[in-house]
C-alpha cells in the first residue's frame, strides 16, 4: 500500500511538474509573440519568466508557496492577455489596407472594395479596388482553390463563386501591418487580426501563380454544389464580411484560419462535414471533399489533382480580361448533384453519419 502511494505521489508531481512546464512555455511564447509586435523589452519579459519560474522552483525550499505564486504570475500573464482587443485601426500593409464589406437589396448583393491589383512584381503593383453587384440568382458555381508552397501537407485554401461566368474570389488570410512577417508561432498569440479578402481572380490567382518567386503551385476544382447551396454559402461569406468589418477578430494558425473557418462555414450549412484532420493538414482538403463526393469523383484522386493544376494556364492568360474562363478551359468539370441526389454540398447519402471522418 505504501509503495501504490509512492507511485502516485511521483505521478501526481510528474503531471504538475509537466503542467508548470507547459504553462511556463506558454506564458514565455504569450509575451514575445502577442500584439504589439516584442522588442528588446518584449524579449527580455519572455526570457524572465522561464528563468524565473526555474530559479524559484530550484531555490526556494517551500514549495506550495512557490507553485501558488507560480500560478499567481501565470494568472497575470494569462489575464494581460486574454485583454489584448483585436482592432481595425492599425498601420497596414498595403494589400491588407483596405476591408472588404457587403450590402444587400433583395437578390442583388454588392461587394465593396474587391481587390483588383495591377502586379509588376509581388512587391510592385498598382493598387485598385472596385465595387461589384451580384445576382444571387446567377450564382450558378463554387469552386475550390488549394495553394501549395511547402509540400503536400499545407495549402491556402481559397473559394471562388462563379455568377454566370464571371468569378469572385474569397481568400481568408492575415492582416498584417507595415513592416511585419507572418509567423506560424506568432499566428498562435494574438499577433494578426483576420481578413477575408475579396478579389478577382486575375487578383488572387495570377499572383500566387505568375508573380510570387518561387512561384507557387495552384490547384482549382469545381464542386458539385448545386447553385443554390453556393447561395447560401455566399451569403455566409456576406455574413463574415459585416461581422469583421464591426467586430474584427484574431487570426489563429491552429482554429481561425483559411481551413478551418472555410470548414466552419461549410458546417453552418450541413452537419454532413465532420472535423477530420485532413482539416488542420489543410493540404488534403480537397481530398477530404473528394471523398465527401463534392468533386468529380469519376478520376482518381491522384489523376483529378493532376488535371487540376493551372499554374501553365495562369502563364498563358496573364493579362487576359478572361482570365478566370481560360484558366478553367480543359479542367474536369463534375456531374452537379440533383435534387435528392446527395445532402448539403455533396456527401453521399450511403456515408451520412457513418463516422467516416478520421479523428482530427
Amino acid at each position: 500500500m505504501e509503495h501504490l502511494a509512492t507511485i502516485l505521489r511521483a505521478l501526481s508531481m510528474t503531471s504538475l511538474g509537466v503542467a508548470v512546464a507547459g504553462a511556463t512555455i506558454w506564458a514565455a511564447l504569450a509575451i514575445y509573440f502577442s500584439h504589439p509586435p516584442g522588442g528588446a523589452l518584449r524579449l527580455g519579459l519572455a526570457a524572465a519568466f522561464p528563468l524565473g519560474t526555474l530559479g524559484a522552483f530550484l531555490f526556494l525550499r517551500n514549495r506550495r508557496r512557490t507553485l501558488l505564486g507560480f500560478a499567481a504570475a501565470f494568472a497575470v500573464v494569462l489575464v494581460w492577455w486574454t485583454s489584448i482587443e483585436p482592432s481595425n485601426e492599425r498601420d497596414w500593409q498595403i494589400d491588407v489596407a483596405v476591408l472588404p464589406y457587403a450590402t444587400r437589396d433583395g437578390d442583388l448583393v454588392t461587394l465593396h472594395n474587391v481587390r483588383n491589383f495591377d502586379y509588376r512584381t509581388e512587391q510592385e503593383f498598382v493598387p485598385r479596388y472596385d465595387d461589384r453587384t451580384f445576382d444571387l440568382r446567377d450564382l450558378d458555381a463554387l469552386d475550390l482553390i488549394a495553394v501549395y508552397w511547402m509540400g503536400d501537407a499545407i495549402a491556402h485554401i481559397i473559394v471562388s463563386f462563379g455568377f454566370a461566368g464571371e468569378h469572385v474570389a474569397m481568400s481568408i488570410e492575415t492582416r498584417k501591418e507595415k513592416g511585419e512577417a507572418y509567423s506560424s508561432l506568432a499566428g498562435s498569440f494574438r499577433r494578426y487580426e483576420l481578413i477575408y479578402i475579396v478579389g478577382d481572380e486575375r487578383d488572387l490567382i495570377r499572383l500566387r501563380t505568375n508573380y510570387r518567386r518561387p512561384e507557387e503551385l495552384v490547384y482549382l476544382y469545381r464542386t458539385r454544389a448545386r447553385p443554390e447551396d453556393a447561395r447560401r454559402l455566399f451569403l455566409e461569406y456576406v455574413d463574415r464580411l459585416s461581422q469583421l468589418k464591426d467586430r474584427p477578430e484574431f487570426y489563429n494558425t491552429l482554429t481561425t484560419n483559411c481551413t478551418t473557418d472555410v470548414w466552419s462555414l461549410v458546417r453552418a450549412l450541413s452537419d454532413q462535414f465532420p472535423l477530420d484532420r485532413r482539416v488542420l493538414l489543410s493540404g488534403y482538403f480537397p481530398e477530404y471533399l473528394y471523398d465527401l463526393g463534392s468533386l468529380d469523383s469519376r478520376l482518381p484522386f491522384p489523376a483529378l489533382k493532376a488535371q487540376s493544376l493551372i499554374n501553365d494556364r495562369a502563364h498563358a492568360a496573364d493579362q487576359d480580361p478572361a482570365f478566370s474562363a481560360r484558366i478553367r478551359e480543359g479542367l474536369p468539370q463534375p456531374r452537379r448533384r440533383s435534387a435528392g441526389d446527395l445532402p448539403a454540398l455533396g456527401l453521399p447519402v450511403s456515408q451520412a453519419g457513418a463516422g467516416h471522418a478520421e479523428p482530427g
